[in-house]
């Protein structure tokens, strides 16, 4: 078909143009089949466990049903690359390993491969952290590739790390206009609205997303989070009531576990995460912890103090084996560091907030970095440290950033409900911020 129609318009084709044209990605069609239902996880609007576990399954499959499949290999480095980026997959060396040897093998096998450059590219991006050589190769993928909006949505993300906010936003619009109804790459704009506290924005993106696929429980979830940072707890209860998430999806359960926080009525969510983590699920690994935490948190608001430390010791002791292979897991290192919080450890909680602060330094990473001094502020508060919390607070309040709880960023509105924020309470400059205009 694509042959037919430059001879039917008389159009004359280049070799390379004919050999494109010309060429199949794979001769097995098993090993297609699993390329194209691993393709189909990528696509899904949230980056949940359960979905790159679905992703990184089928493409496996599709390698080794046909190991000189270049486009499943570039496929399955970029779906390792993106889940140790965002920790749907715990950040093991393994997987960064899985990751470059994808790539490389991709490009072994098929040298112009725009996909396996994009590959590479997104493995410097994610995984190593070397913006300059990703650019390198996602514009080398660009040429060969000037329809992908996939490869102009990594540029997005790596501009949004790198807090070239407007470049970020130029590239969503591009990719967007390539591929209108990329449920994964509308939610990812939304999701950086709400990064710059641009909520209507956010929702409207939000309502794109449900007019395509109507009733997505990931998509309900954050609304349900803008809604809390809105301080309307209300609409976020309702958002959230119909939504029966499991642990595999901890983003969802842990915004519903919020909720119940800051509406100070924790009863029937202690009992939810009592069933879940009477069970773990193994994938999840450190994320395990980081539920305990919240159940510890939970039941410090019911007034359950001695349940809130039991929980609290039993989540440390869940923790610190994962940072032996993760030292450098700055979500990681916070949950620990709030977790010594609960326990009354002021000088672990304090060295742990800083150690995560030097993990993922602001200045290195404008966009995740914030979440580290946003523990610190958390921490400063309940140990009994105003003037560190207050100047920290006023700062996040000044910035974009992805959040380390409900993925947001703080709001006045939330630092109004927030039980962790408490202490500060009387303090005329807090009572300055949690009152002040929503920042933009």
């Amino acid at each position: 078909m694509a042959k037919s129609i430059p001879d039917q318009l008389r159009a004359r084709l280049t070799g390379q143009e004919e050999q494109v044209i010309a060429a199949k990605p794979t001769d097995n069609p098993e090993a297609y089949d699993a390329y194209l239902r691993g393709l189909a996880y990528t696509l899904k609007a949230a980056d949940t466990t359960t979905n790159a576990l679905g992703a990184q399954k089928y493409l496996r499959e599709a390698v080794r049903l046909d190991p000189k499949f270049a486009l499943a290999w570039a496929l399955l480095s970029y779906v390792d690359a993106a889940n140790y980026r965002n920790q749907a997959f715990q950040p093991t060396f393994a997987l960064q390993e899985e990751a470059r040897q994808a790539a490389e093998t991709a490009l072994t096998v098929q040298p112009n491969l725009g996909e396996a450059l994009h590959a590479k590219g997104y493995y410097h991006y994610a995984c190593l952290n070397d913006y300059d050589t990703a650019v390198r190769y996602f514009e080398q993928a660009r040429q060969l590739l000037p329809n992908s909006s996939r490869v102009l949505e990594s540029l997005a993300y790596l501009e949004r790390r790198r807090g070239q906010w407007d470049r970020s936003e130029s590239y969503f619009n591009e990719a967007e206009w390539l591929d209108p109804r990329n449920l994964h790459l509308l939610t990812q704009h939304a999701i950086t609205y709400i990064h710059h506290r641009r909520l209507p924005e956010a929702l409207r993106k939000l309502d794109q997303v449900l007019d395509i696929t109507p009733d997505d429980p990931d998509i309900l979830s954050q609304k349900a989070a803008i809604a809390q940072a809105q301080g309307n707890l209300p609409r976020a209860a309702l958002l959230l009531a119909p939504l029966h998430p499991h642990a595999d999806n901890p983003y969802v359960l842990e915004t519903q576990v919020y909720q119940a926080i800051l509406e100070r009525r924790t009863a029937p969510i202690i009992a939810r995460l009592k069933e879940i983590l009477a069970n773990p699920e193994p994938t999840l690994g450190y994320i395990n912890g980081e539920l305990r935490f919240w159940l510890g948190w939970a039941q410090e608001v019911a007034g359950d103090h001695s349940a809130a430390q039991a929980s609290w010791r039993q989540a440390r002791s869940e923790l610190e084996p994962f940072l032996k292979e993760q030292p450098e897991n700055s979500y990681l290192i916070g949950d620990l560091a709030l977790v010594s919080m609960g326990l009354g450890d002021k000088a672990a909680a304090l060295a742990l907030s800083e150690r995560a602060m030097a993990a993922n330094p602001i200045g290195k990473d404008p966009l995740t970095g914030p979440s580290s001094l946003e523990i610190l502020a958390r921490v400063a508060a309940q140990m009994g440290e105003p003037d560190r919390a207050i100047a920290a607070l006023q700062k996040l309040l000044s910035i974009s950033y992805a959040g380390p709880l409900a993925g947001g960023p703080l709001t006045p509105a939330l630092l109004q409900l927030d039980p962790m924020f408490d202490p500060l309470r009387n303090d005329p400059r807090f009572q300055k911020l949690a009152t002040s205009p929503a920042p933009k």
